[in-house]
């Protein structure tokens, strides 16, 4: 899924190109190969003073993380990311969600009916005998 704004970039970059064409080519014209990334992203980091130097995963992650520190629920970036189930997405985002444990909890928990009028009796402490 992507923004609208995304949406809109691709949009422009694909126009007129058929669906086998590529979008994005290096500077020579060329198809990036699986490990060309690596240089201009240790380049850029090293111009940004960022180390260690920036990777695809790491950007993925950080996607991932802020998705989460926004309240996504994790089932949504789960999906966003790619995993196939939640598990992977909680056992690495849950603890950036900032009501997470608390959400999930009153989101399975029973109603309880304590409202006044209710049969519910509060518990008396023993006297230490």
């Amino acid at each position: 899924m992507l923004t609208d704004e995304a949406e809109a970039c691709f949009a422009g970059w694909t126009q007129g190109k058929r669906p086998s064409e590529h979008i994005f080519l290096r500077g020579d014209g060329k198809v990036w190969g699986a490990s060309h990334q690596k240089r201009p992203l240790d380049a850029a980091s090293k111009r940004a003073g960022i180390s260690p130097a920036v990777t695809f995963h790491i950007l993925r992650h950080t996607h991932g993380s802020h998705l989460a520190m926004s309240g996504v629920p994790m089932g949504l970036i789960a999906a966003q990311l790619g995993h196939a189930d939640t598990r992977m997405t909680e056992k690495h985002y849950a603890h950036l969600a900032p009501s997470y444990v608390a959400q999930t909890i009153r989101a399975n928990f029973p109603a309880l009916d304590l409202s006044a009028d209710s049969k519910i009796v509060p518990l008396r402490r023993r006297l230490a005998t």
